[in-house]
């Protein structure tokens, strides 16, 4: 099997296919009512108010599954379905924004390292593609190096991520039940619908990562 199949066409399938798995489990429990028929928007102000933040404002914003915590505006944006829905997948979406609020809260470590890098990781998605370009379409083989660099600060960032987003999903379940939420056996749809999304974080490092080490194996024939 090649190189190039191994670190980027394998990556690429995984995906594709976290991507579907997320739609899909997404989309059964997202059927799925909960008995106390509270919103996804009514959880998370629950689960910050329960923790005693004030200051972070739950907002609606366009889009499917749309949903992200910004902790320099204070903001937690729910898509409109996740915001107004009162589904298992709503609720699960919205309490685990609410966990990202309260890693905030507690100046989680992977948070706070995840956040200083955002700056990072702008600027070198920006010029990725000019590196890419200048590399391998016009030999300027010196830009490879360049490109490992770059994807080495998005691995990074991409490995932080995993635990930021676990344990966001973690602070949900246990939010949501101790709170009083959801009762035991309903929190079967909200474990299936972060497990699903977590899948998407672990595909997108395994992706960068990827082609990390294929632009590394590139950059040490070209020596």
């Amino acid at each position: 099997m090649s190189t190039w199949i191994i670190l980027i066409l394998i990556p690429m399938v995984l995906g594709i296919w976290a991507q579907m798995h997320v739609s899909s489990v997404y989309k059964k429990w997202s059927q799925v009512p909960s008995r106390g028929r509270i919103t996804g928007a009514e959880a998370a102000d629950a689960i910050m108010r329960a923790a005693g933040i004030s200051d972070v404002e739950v907002v609606e914003v366009s889009g499917h599954l749309t949903d992200h915590y910004d902790p320099t505006n204070h903001r937690l944006a729910l898509s409109s379905d996740n915001y107004r829905g009162t589904s298992l997948a709503a609720l699960g979406v919205a309490a685990h924004e609410a966990g990202h609020a309260l890693q905030h809260q507690a100046h989680y470590a992977p948070l706070k390292a995840r956040m200083a890098l955002i700056p990072v990781t702008g600027f070198a998605s920006q010029i990725l593609p000019f590196v890419i370009i200048g590399g391998f379409f016009f030999g300027m083989f010196g830009l490879i190096k360049v490109g490992v660099a770059i994807y080495l600060v998005l691995t990074v960032f991409q490995l932080i991520t995993l635990p930021v987003e676990f344990d966001a999903s973690r602070r949900a379940e246990a939010q949501l039940t101790n709170l009083g939420i959801l009762q035991a056996d309903e929190v079967v749809g909200v474990t299936q619908t972060l497990r699903a999304a977590g899948w998407t974080y672990v595909a997108a490092f395994v992706a960068t990562l990827g082609n990390l080490l294929y632009l590394l194996m590139l950059s040490r024939r070209n020596n």
